[in-house]
């Protein structure tokens, strides 16, 4: 991890068609009332969705499967950021852009539909976010947090 930051962004992941697996695509633009430009949750209530590569590690261990950034549907793929640690209201910068955590997982009686082989981690890790400064992210970029 890059010294003087709280995370690293390990994956920019997109998809075309809701339902479908998104793929990391390795950088994007995040853009206010939109989210992540080009993919299919762009404009939705929750513009933005992290989910920590620790998580998902964890998981294929238990499982005894393999999933690459943005196979549980996040955007953002990071590590070495304590998304536990995460209440609503936190900032992130991230590259140019600015994030303000809205929700951590998912209200139980929302639907969620997307599963990999079975799985779904965004419900109950995934961190939901809206973008309040826009910008590039890309792999690579380190993350801040600042309390909101």
């Amino acid at each position: 991890m890059a010294e003087g930051c709280d995370g690293v962004v390990v994956g920019v992941c997109m998809s075309e068609k809701r339902g479908d697996p998104k793929k990391n695509v390795g950088s994007g633009f995040l853009q206010p009332g939109v989210g992540l430009v080009g993919d299919s949750h762009a404009g939705t209530a929750k513009e933005i969705s992290i989910l920590s590569r620790e998580s998902v590690e964890r998981l294929c261990r238990e499982k005894g499967i393999s999933a690459e950034p943005g196979f549980f549907a996040e955007n953002i793929s990071t590590r070495g950021i304590d998304t536990a640690s995460l209440v609503r209201g936190s900032l992130l910068e991230i590259g140019r852009a600015k994030l303000e955590v809205m929700q951590i997982g998912k209200d139980p009686s929302e639907a969620h539909t997307y599963q990999y082989r079975g799985y779904s981690l965004l419900p109950s890790e995934g961190v939901f976010c809206r973008v309040v400064e826009g910008g590039e992210i890309k792999v690579g970029d380190k993350i801040l947090k600042k309390e909101g």
